[in-house]
C-alpha cells in the first residue's frame, strides 16, 4: 500500500501538469486571437503602426497605457464612439504589431501619432493619454499644437518637481524588477491570474481590489476585461521596459506652450502616485481643468462613466472653440 502512494501523487502531479499546460495554451492562443481583431497595419512615413477605428464624428486619437495596445486603447474608449467621436486607437512603440524603433521617446512617439493622422487622412484630432500615454500625448501638443484640437491626460504617468509632495510612495526598483519579472513571462501572468487576481490588481493596476470587488457588475467586469487583455505579455514586453524605464527619468515639459483646451483625471489613492503629478500638470497647462477623485485607484473604478461625460464636454467646447477661431480669422 505504500508503495503505491508515491506512485499515485506522481499521476496527479502529471495530470495536474498536463491539466494547467493545456489550459494555458488554450488561453494564450485565445489572448493572442483576440489581441489582432480589428486591428490593420498602417503604412506611415515614421514606420508601420497599428491601429484600429471606430465611431464616425470628432476625431480622438487613443494612446494606450502600459501592457496595452490598440486593443486595450478600444476597449476602453469604445462607448466613445457613439456619442459622435471617431475613435482611432493604436499600438505604440513595442506593443503588438507596432515595432520598437532606435528611438522611442515620447518626442519620437508624438511625432509617429502625427504621422499616423497624416496617413489616415486627418489633419486635426483630439490627443488622449492614459497612464505611461500621457507623455507622447502631452508631446504631440507641445511640438504640433496646430494637429491637436484637444488633449485629455487620464491617470498620466507625468512629471512633478521634488517640492510636490508626493501621493504615493515611490514604485521600488526592487518592486519593478519584480513587475517586470512578471510582466516578461505569459505562464507567470496567466497564473497570477488564475491564482492571484486580487494581489495583482492591487501591484500591476495599482487599484484598490476592495474597491473592485464592492463596485458594479460592469464595473467589475470592466476590471476584469483590462486585466485579461495584457495577453499575451510577450508580445507588449518591449514597450513594458521602456515604460519602466521612463517612469523613472521623466523630466518637466514645455506644459505653458500647450494651447489645446486640456482635461486632466486622476485619483488620490492610484497606487501609481499620478494624482498628485496630474494636479501639478494641469496648474502648468493653460486653461487646463482637473478632475480629481479620492477613491477609484488607478482604473478610476466607479467613475467610468463620469470620465466620459467630461471627454464629450471637452470635445463640444474644443469645436465650438474652433468654430470661433475661424469666424474671427485665426
Amino acid at each position: 500500500m505504500k508503495t503505491a502512494v508515491p506512485g499515485l501523487i506522481t499521476v496527479c502531479l502529471l495530470f495536474a501538469a498536463l491539466w494547467t499546460g493545456w489550459h494555458f495554451q488554450r488561453d494564450i492562443e485565445r489572448a493572442t486571437t483576440a489581441s489582432m481583431a480589428g486591428s490593420r497595419m498602417v503604412d506611415t512615413r515614421c514606420g508601420p503602426i497599428e491601429v484600429q477605428q471606430a465611431g464616425e464624428g470628432v476625431p480622438l486619437l487613443m494612446i494606450h497605457g502600459s501592457g496595452g495596445g490598440h486593443d486595450q486603447g478600444m476597449s476602453w474608449a469604445r462607448p466613445l464612439s457613439q456619442q459622435g467621436v471617431r475613435v482611432i486607437a493604436m499600438s505604440r512603440f513595442g506593443y503588438l504589431r507596432t515595432p520598437r524603433p532606435a528611438d522611442a521617446s515620447p518626442e519620437a512617439q508624438a511625432d509617429a501619432h502625427i504621422c499616423l493622422l497624416d496617413a489616415l487622412g486627418i489633419g486635426k484630432a483630439a490627443v488622449m493619454g492614459v497612464s505611461a500615454g500621457g507623455p507622447s500625448a502631452m508631446q504631440a501638443a507641445i511640438r504640433h499644437p496646430n494637429r491637436v484640437s484637444a488633449l485629455v491626460l487620464v491617470v498620466p504617468i507625468t512629471y512633478k518637481p521634488g517640492t510636490v509632495t508626493d501621493s504615493a510612495p515611490p514604485v521600488s526598483d526592487d518592486k519593478n524588477a519584480l513587475l517586470l519579472r512578471l510582466l516578461g513571462s505569459d505562464f507567470l501572468f496567466w497564473t497570477a491570474l488564475q491564482v492571484g487576481r486580487d494581489p495583482l490588481i492591487r501591484h500591476v493596476l495599482a487599484t484598490p481590489p476592495e474597491q473592485v470587488a464592492t463596485a458594479s457588475d460592469a464595473e467589475r467586469a470592466r476590471v476584469n476585461d483590462l486585466a485579461e487583455r495584457i495577453l499575451p505579455v510577450s508580445a507588449r514586453a518591449a514597450g513594458l521596459r521602456d515604460d519602466t524605464r521612463l517612469g523613472k527619468r521623466l523630466g518637466p515639459y514645455a506644459l505653458e506652450t500647450i494651447r489645446a483646451p486640456t482635461l486632466v483625471v486622476s485619483a488620490r489613492d492610484d497606487g501609481f502616485g499620478t494624482y498628485a503629478a496630474a494636479e501639478y500638470t494641469a496648474s502648468r497647462i493653460p486653461g487646463a481643468k482637473f478632475v480629481g477623485f479620492d477613491h477609484g485607484g488607478h482604473l478610476l473604478v466607479g467613475h467610468d462613466a463620469e470620465v466620459r461625460a467630461h471627454i464629450i464636454s471637452l470635445l463640444v467646447e474644443s469645436r465650438m472653440q474652433r468654430g470661433f477661431d475661424a469666424a474671427i480669422g485665426q
